[in-house]
């Protein structure tokens, strides 16, 4: 028989019929399988008589025969004696023309084929009974197995136990000896694979992913990992930018990073600078993904305020192999310390310690950095590694200019290091008017000039991008949000809300105003103007706390007011309601106070809701503590309703995924921090689908400035997200496209009530 019909033993398992070809014989070595293989050459010889007749063969359906002398079970599957095989004809008397004396000899050939195969089982007890020739004679070939660690697929042998598995091997990995290759899970990503030699998931030549972090990592996670070991585990080091978009896993990632990187260089000194209130958010995910116990240093979980204080902290984490965190705030107030004191070499101490120690500098929603000329970029600037890690969700946050502060900090002179390229934009840049090319001012005339092409509709924009991404492809890793399959979906609206005659009447008033009291007195009218007046009354209650006289002053005020006077407070009441009949939690956010104390007040007064029980809230003023048990009970409470939040606190680290549906009172003129709102909702552990509504004063100056805001979500979206390729580029297709409310997709807003007053609608 040629090789090309033998059968293999592979093959052999996988049929449910040993006769399912008459050279079955041909698959067996008489040789290896002795008086076995003869038994099945009766059983053939008597299936080739029987079917001279007109015959059907009924055998055991689930009877499978292996090939394989590893000692597996041969014998059919549920076999028992009244199933085996039954011949009948056609003839109606049901009498077998070749008597019985056939079928009980086949019975009787499957019962010994059963004893043969039974009888020749080898059972092993204990790990100890191994024959050790056999383990010797072993060509191993280790795989990793959760409960066991580094294994030999073959012979058992256990090369590493899992005890002893850490995410750094200090050899580089030998080659594999697999003859077969694993199909991808994903065409665009190839997951590191910590089996077989660890040939997959090497980074370098001696950082590797944690097997628990692995299992857990999403393929951009991965391609993340690589790209920080590319830029901070290298020969030369430098730093960089990963901007993944919020809730896509960068603490995790950046957990699982850090303790790579210490079991790699045990004398690491990792400082972690972000905002005050995510600490604690922080250290929850590392207690989560610890694979090892590290210490975790704070300034304020042990109430160090003075710099004597902080000093002991400070030398504890450099003579121990452990992590710092520390607020931007306290962090630029240790490093521009410039006041005289008695404890002048205390602060030289702390100062010199973060600025010479670190190892690594991670800046957590580093985008925070941003501003040129401002103590805390040129303190965090000072510190000497060179290994500085920026994240953020949101990296375009108002405009070009920013978004280069950061790629210097990582990387100083990074325009000077790419001059050629400079070049080559400003040649086709579109150059602002009054502008000249100087050594004095090239760096803002070439901001201004990308600025002006982007928001453009020019020929050479797809170009200018093409050389951006260029510049940036080894110092920026950018990670859109990409849930599909993951959540159950994001519905984004823009409502343009038509204003009450009364509101109507304070616009021209409030156009009068400077920008800043605009927008902070429109935010109050547009929810009604009675708490305009309020606030003008009261003007140092626009962003702080309300003293007790304060709030019976607003509980008064709202007694009496008529809801239908504010558009935006009809709007909130409408929504609470149907959110109510569907059981749907609802987050509330602003910008400022007022506009949330006063729809906080007007809940408590007309449904008897209480803080801590219907309600939640986090502001500016809110402790750590205080986050954690707001987050929880909103969370997982059956009786909380709805969370107001001031949109600046509830950044990063903050999961509000017990709400499906999200309310922005007012305008932002940076987009990215509506955006890091609405990712309060929308992320990793909600159930429901997200809705969320972005409301606009219709005919006012907050309509300007939600035109401000999109022409700068859109030049990000260009930047980071176009398909150069694909053609188009223009504006509409970054912005919103006009909707009807009737069609909108959104139950919510087809209602009659809540459909009154909308001007337009605009969705994504």
């Amino acid at each position: 028989m040629s090789e090309s019909k033998r059968i293999s033993q592979s093959e052999l398992t996988k049929r449910p019929d040993p006769f399912f070809l008459p050279d079955l014989l041909d698959g067996f070595e008489e040789s290896k399988y002795g008086w076995l293989a003869d038994g099945v050459k009766r059983l053939c010889e008597l299936k080739r008589k029987l079917f001279n007749g007109s015959v059907s063969v009924n055998l055991p359906q689930e009877s499978v025969i292996s090939g394989d002398s590893s000692g597996s079970d041969l014998s059919p599957q549920g076999y028992n004696e009244e199933d085996s095989s039954s011949i009948h004809t056609d003839d109606d008397n049901g009498t077998h023309p070749y008597g019985v004396g056939e079928e009980e000899e086949e019975a009787e050939l499957w019962r010994q084929m059963a004893f043969a195969q039974e009888s020749s089982k080898v059972t092993v007890e204990n790990l100890q009974d191994n024959d050790p020739k056999q383990v010797e004679d072993c060509e191993h070939s280790f795989i990793y197995k959760d409960d066991v660690g580094e294994v030999c697929r073959v012979c058992g042998l256990i090369k590493t136990p899992i005890e002893n598995i850490i995410e750094v091997v200090y050899y580089k990995p030998k080659r594999s000896r697999r003859t077969y290759t694993r199909e991808q899970e994903d065409t665009e990503t190839t997951r590191m694979d910590f089996t077989e030699t660890h040939s997959n998931n090497i980074l370098g030549d001696k950082m590797f992913i944690h097997p628990r972090h692995d299992n857990e990592m999403r393929p951009h996670q991965i391609e993340g990992f690589k790209f920080l070991c590319n830029n901070l585990a290298s020969n030369e080091p430098g730093g960089c930018i990963l901007a993944h978009a919020p809730g896509s896993g960068k603490t995790f990632l950046l957990i699982s990073f850090l303790q790579s990187f210490m079991a790699m260089d045990p004398q690491a000194k990792p400082l972690i600078v972000l905002p005050k209130g995510i600490i604690e958010s922080w250290k929850r995910e590392f207690t989560k993904w610890a694979v090892e116990n590290i210490p975790l240093y704070d300034l304020y979980s042990v109430k160090a305020e003075s710099r004597r204080q902080q000093l002991k902290v400070l030398r504890e984490w450099v003579e121990e192999r452990s992590i710092l965190f520390l607020g931007y705030q306290q962090f630029a107030k240790i490093i521009c310390d410039d006041s005289i004191s008695i404890d002048d070499e205390v602060s030289e101490d702390c100062k010199r310690i973060l600025l010479e120690k670190p190892t690594l500098l991670i800046l957590d929603e580093g985008h925070t950095s941003r501003n040129k000329e401002t103590n805390l970029l040129i303190s965090l600037a000072r510190v000497k590694t060179r290994r500085k890690v920026v994240l953020t969700g949101t990296l375009f946050q108002n405009n070009v200019e920013e978004v280069f502060n950061i790629l210097n900090l990582v990387r100083p002179k990074f325009l000077k290091r790419h001059r050629e390229i400079v070049s080559r934009i400003m040649s086709k840049a579109e150059i602002p008017s009054g502008k000249h090319m100087n050594q004095s001012s090239i760096e803002n005339t070439f901001f201004a000039a990308v600025e002006l092409t982007l928001s453009r509709e020019s020929s050479a924009k797809a170009s200018m991008i093409k050389d951006l991404r260029e510049m940036t492809r080894h110092v920026l890793h950018y990670h859109k949000a990409d849930f599909k399959g993951l959540l159950p979906g994001l519905s984004e609206f823009t409502v343009m809300l038509n204003l009450s005659s009364l509101q109507r009447d304070e616009i021209k008033g409030l156009r009068e105003m400077d920008l800043f009291k605009q927008i902070s007195l429109g935010a109050a009218l547009y929810i009604h103007p009675k708490i305009k007046a309020f606030l003008e009354a009261n003007p140092s209650n626009g962003e702080k706390g309300f003293a007790d006289n304060l709030l019976k002053k607003l509980d008064t005020l709202l007694k009496k007011i008529n809801v239908k006077d504010g558009a935006k407070m009809k709007f909130f009441l409408n929504l609470v309601s149907l959110c109510e009949s569907t059981g749907e939690k609802l987050l509330v956010f602003s910008q400022y106070i007022i506009p949330l104390k006063t729809l906080e007040r007007l809940m408590a007064l007309t449904k008897g809701w209480r803080l801590g029980k219907e309600m939640f809230t986090i502001t500016g003023d809110s402790s750590s503590g205080e986050r954690e048990v707001s987050m929880e009970r909103f969370n997982t409470s059956p009786d909380a309703k709805v969370f107001f939040g001031s949109i600046k606190a509830c950044g990063e680290g903050i999961s509000l995924v017990g709400a499906s549906r999200v309310l922005i009172l007012d305008v932002h003129l940076n987009p990215s921090v509506t955006q890091q709102a609405v990712a309060r909702a929308y992320r990793p552990g909600q159930k429901r689908r997200v809705y969320s509504y972005r409301l606009v004063a219709a005919d006012s100056p907050e309509e300007e400035s939600f035109e401000t805001c999109s022409r700068k979500e859109m030049m990000s979206k260009m930047w980071f997200e176009w398909n150069v390729e694909c053609g188009g580029g223009r504006r509409d297709e970054f912005g919103f496209r006009d909707v009807d409310v009737d069609q909108c997709g959104d139950v919510f807003l087809e209602t009659t009530k809540m459909k009154e007053d909308i001007k337009s609608l605009y969705t994504r």
